[in-house]
C-alpha cells in the first residue's frame, strides 16, 4: 500500500490549481496556518474544556485507518441514504491503493470499502456521492484516468464501478471537486475546478447525459472576472429549473462568486464576496421553501471566522450570522434543513478545543453551538453531514480519532423520524422514489392530501405515481408505526397539452388546457404576463392576450415549475 502522505506530496507539483484546495498537502498547510491564528485564545479554550460539552449524543461508529486498506481523511464528501437505509460516501485517500475509496456504512455503524481507486478508474474522489433515480450512486475523481484529468463514474450498492466520462483537460475542463447533480431532466450537470494552468479560464460547468455523453456549457472567467474561477461545490437546480453554485475564486473582490446557469449554458454571476459580509465560500447552497438560498462561506463577518447567508434568485445577498470563535471557525460545510424548521451545520476549527463544532441555525435569526469536536472523537468536519431518515445525523472528520484520520460518526437531537424524496418534482403520472423504514404494510400514501398509487420494494424503499390533481406539497406516508412526512416540499410541474385560439389580437381569451393548474400565479403570452388570467380548474386557465405581446410560446408558472406551450400563439393585429 502506496503511503498516502508520499501520494499526496506528489500531487502539489502535478497539477498546479490556483485554488485554495487544489490538493491536500496545501489543505494541511493551510490549517496549521489557521492554528496559529491566535495561540493564546486556543490555550485558554483548551484549558477551559469540560469532558461534557453539551447534553447532546455524539458516537464513534467508526475510526477510519483501522484495518489496512480502510478508507482514511474524508474531506468534504457528501454522504449518500440508499435505497437500502445504508449510508455511502468517498475518502480522499486510504483504500487498497492509497488514492481513496468508496464506502458503505450501515446505520449501525459497520463500514466495508466498496472500491479502492488504483488511479486507472480516477483517484482521490472528493466530493462524496448521490443517489441517483435508478437506485446506483454517481460521483467524480478528483484526478486519475487516462489523461489524469479525473473521472465522473457510476457505482451500484455491490461496488460495480462504471467510468462514464474521463476528463481531458481540454475544452472539457479537468479536476472535479463535487460530485454531480441530477436535474428534473434525468441528466447530470456539475463543474470542474480548471481547466489547464495558463489558460484564460479556470473551471467549467458540464451536463453529462446517463450514457455519459458530456457537453461544456460554459468556461469559467473566459469572460469577465465577475464570473469567478474553481468551482468547487455541487450546483443545486432551482425551482425557477435554473442551476445555482458557487465559485472560490476572483469575483470583483477576489473573494469568490454565486452564479446561476441553465440546462442550456446561459450564465448570470449573482454576487461577488467581499470580506465583510463573507468570502471563500465552499459550501453548496439549498433552496428553502421561502424561495431562497443559504449556505455558509468560511471566512468574512465581524470576527472574520465565516458567515450564515441568505442569497435570492435574483441576487440579493444578506449575511445573516458571523462567527464567532467559540461559535466555531470556518464553516466548510453546507446546511442541512431538518424537519424542525432549523438548519445545521458543521465548522473546521473553533469552539472549545478549537476542533470544530456542530450548530444550529434558526431562520429567525438564532444560532446555538450544539457539540464541541475533540481530538479523541474526531477534528476538522470539513463534509456536510446527512439527516438519516431516522432522524439522526451522520457525518465526518478529517482528522482525531485513534488512528488521526478522521472518524464517522453519529449524531442525535431526538429528531422524529421522516422520509425523503430522491426526486423533488415532476409531472402527473411520474413515479417518485422515497427513502425511509417501516414501508412494509405501508396502507397510503399522499402528495399534499391528494392518494396515490405506490409499490412498496423494501422496508426502506417504495415508489409513489404523481396523482391526478395534485398540487405541490408535503408527501406523507402512512406505516402501522405511524404517519411519515417528506423532509421538502414536492412541487408539481404543470404541462400545457393546448391553447386555443392558437392566434389573435390583444385582448383576445385564451383557454390553456393541461394538467397540474391549481397552483397557476403566472401566464406569459408572447413574451408579456397577462394582466389577468383565471384558474377555472387543475386542467384549465383562461387568460387575456396582453397589449404589447408579439408572436411567441405561452409560458405558465405554477409554484411547482413553469410549462411551455407546444406552438407559438400567433398575435394579430
Amino acid at each position: 500500500m502506496k503511503d498516502p502522505k508520499i501520494v499526496l506530496s506528489n500531487l502539489v507539483h502535478w497539477h498546479p490549481l490556483k485554488s485554495f484546495r487544489t490538493n491536500t498537502a496545501l489543505l494541511w498547510t493551510r490549517r496549521r496556518a489557521v492554528l496559529m491564528l491566535n495561540p493564546l485564545l486556543i490555550i485558554i479554550l483548551v484549558l477551559a474544556a469540560t469532558t461534557a460539552a453539551t447534553a447532546q449524543t455524539l458516537k464513534v461508529l467508526h475510526y477510519f485507518g483501522s484495518t489496512s486498506g480502510d478508507a482514511q481523511q474524508p474531506t468534504e464528501e457528501l454522504i449518500a441514504q440508499g435505497r437500502d437505509g445504508n449510508l455511502y460516501s468517498t475518502s480522499f485517500v486510504g483504500g487498497a491503493y492509497g488514492l481513496g475509496t468508496v464506502f458503505k456504512v450501515t446505520p449501525a455503524g459497520k463500514l466495508t470499502v466498496l472500491y479502492s481507486f488504483d488511479g486507472t478508474q480516477g483517484s482521490n474522489p472528493s466530493g462524496g456521492l448521490i443517489l441517483g433515480t435508478d437506485g446506483n450512486f454517481y460521483g467524480t475523481t478528483f484526478l486519475g484516468g487516462p489523461l489524469s484529468n479525473g473521472t465522473i463514474f457510476k457505482i451500484t450498492s455491490t461496488g460495480l464501478l462504471t467510468t462514464l466520462y474521463n476528463f481531458t483537460g481540454g475544452d472539457d475542463g479537468g479536476s472535479p471537486y463535487a460530485a454531480p447533480v441530477q436535474g428534473a431532466d434525468g441528466n447530470f450537470y456539475g463543474s470542474t475546478c480548471a481547466c489547464p494552468y495558463g489558460e484564460a479560464y479556470t473551471g467549467t460547468v458540464y451536463r453529462l447525459t446517463p450514457s455519459g455523453e458530456l457537453t461544456t456549457l460554459y468556461h469559467l472567467g473566459h469572460s469577465p472576472i465577475t464570473d469567478g474561477v474553481n468551482p468547487e461545490n455541487q450546483l443545486v437546480q432551482g425551482i425557477d429549473g435554473s442551476f445555482y453554485g458557487t465559485a472560490t475564486n476572483q469575483g470583483t473582490y477576489d473573494r469568490g462568486t454565486i452564479f446561476r446557469i441553465t440546462p442550456t449554458g446561459e450564465f448570470t454571476p449573482l454576487h461577488s464576496f467581499y470580506d465583510p459580509s463573507g468570502s471563500r465560500t465552499n459550501a453548496p447552497l439549498f433552496q428553502a421553501d421561502d424561495g431562497n438560498f443559504y449556505a455558509t462561506a468560511e471566512h468574512g463577518g465581524d470576527s472574520n471566522y465565516g458567515v450564515v447567508y441568505r442569497i435570492s434568485p435574483s441576487g440579493e445577498y444578506t449575511a445573516l450570522h458571523s462567527f464567532v470563535f467559540s461559535d466555531g471557525n470556518q464553516p466548510f460545510a453546507g446546511l442541512v434543513p431538518a424537519p424542525d424548521g432549523n438548519l445545521y451545520g458543521t465548522a473546521v476549527f473553533g469552539g472549545v478545543r478549537n476542533s470544530g463544532t456542530i450548530f444550529r441555525f434558526g431562520l429567525d435569526g438564532s444560532f446555538s453551538v450544539l457539540y464541541n469536536f475533540d481530538v479523541g472523537r474526531g477534528r476538522e468536519p470539513y463534509g456536510t453531514p446527512v439527516l438519516h431518515t431516522n432522524g439522526s445525523f451522520y457525518g465526518t472528520t478529517f482528522a482525531g480519532g485513534s488512528h488521526g484520520l478522521g472518524v464517522f460518526y453519529r449524531f442525535d437531537l431526538g429528531l422524529a423520524p421522516f422520509v425523503r424524496l430522491v426526486n423533488t418534482s415532476g409531472k402527473v403520472g411520474t413515479p417518485i422514489r422515497i427513502l425511509g423504514q417501516g414501508f412494509n404494510n405501508t396502507t397510503a400514501v399522499s402528495f399534499n392530501g391528494t392518494p396515490a398509487t405506490f409499490k412498496v420494494w423494501a422496508d426502506t424503499f417504495l415508489t409513489a405515481t404523481v396523482p391526478n390533481g395534485a398540487a405541490g406539497g408535503f408527501v406523507t406516508v402512512t406505516t402501522p408505526s405511524g404517519t411519515l412526512t417528506s423532509n421538502e416540499k414536492f412541487r408539481v410541474r404543470p404541462v400545457i397539452l393546448t391553447v386555443a385560439p392558437d392566434s389573435g389580437p390583444p385582448g383576445t381569451p385564451v383557454v390553456i388546457t393541461g394538467t397540474s393548474f391549481t397552483q397557476t400565479t403566472k401566464v406569459v403570452i408572447g413574451g408579456v404576463p397577462a394582466a389577468s388570467f383565471t384558474v377555472d380548474s387543475d386542467s384549465q386557465v383562461t387568460a387575456t392576450v396582453p397589449a404589447g405581446a408579439s408572436t411567441g410560446y405561452v409560458v405558465l408558472t405554477t409554484e411547482g415549475s413553469k410549462s411551455r406551450s407546444p406552438d407559438t400563439f400567433v398575435v394579430t393585429p
